[in-house]
């Protein structure tokens, strides 16, 4: 492969990882390929001495690393986020579930939404829209069968379950189980500390 052929593969490659990350739904995951995309193509651009185009994907590359930084600090997600109690009933939980309905049988294949078993619901609101559905059978020992955690794509940076779990503590929750479906899943589980036993997965809080 000549010198010439590798250049362009360096811009090209820059090129179409910035056009994959604006497919992405969630911002964490755009933020961290369109900033891949922007090094490459920062690195073409100075080898063809195109530094405007240069020094623009730099600076979009620094402006991404601040958001992903000001993402990941978990206080700041905590003051973004509210934790609203509610029932399986409610009717704003329940137009949460019917309107992200395709997404919520996606992402768990084969589960039911009646929730009949439940005595314990949440919302996990941003900003005052909902982002985040919890639902569960709580026992009197403090431990909750969930039923339901799912949040909408564009908040899937495990930011909302670190959360969650953190209020649940406070609300005298000990541990949480989840047997259903986990295909889609175990990286969230894995990620918030969850650990497989036998057909479910177990947190202590």
């Amino acid at each position: 492969m000549n010198s010439k052929i590798l250049i362009e593969a360096i811009g090209y490659t820059g090129s179409a990882l910035v056009l994959v990350s604006f497919l992405m739904v969630s911002v964490v995951k755009l933020r961290i390929v369109n900033s891949i995309g922007s090094i490459i193509f920062t690195i073409y651009a100075f080898i063809i001495h195109s530094y405007p185009t240069a020094i623009m994907n730099l600076c979009l590359v620094l402006i991404n690393i601040y958001y992903l930084i000001k993402m990941s600090n978990t206080g700041d997600n905590a003051r973004e986020y509210d934790l609203v109690k509610s029932s399986k009933d409610d009717p704003m939980l329940r137009y949460t579930i019917e309107r992200q309905k395709d997404d919520i049988e996606k992402c768990f294949p084969g589960t039911t939404l009646d929730f009949k078993d439940a005595n314990v619901a949440y919302l996990v609101c941003h900003k005052g829209a909902p982002a985040g559905v919890f639902i569960g059978s709580k026992k009197e020992d403090g431990v909750i069968d969930i039923l339901l955690d799912y949040c909408t794509p564009e908040y899937r940076d495990f930011s909302i379950g670190q959360y969650l779990f953190t209020q649940l503590r406070n609300e005298g929750v000990t541990s949480l189980t989840f047997s259903g479906p986990d295909s889609n899943h175990r990286e969230y589980l894995e990620k918030n500390g969850f650990t497989k036993s036998g057909n479910c997965y177990l947190k202590m809080l």
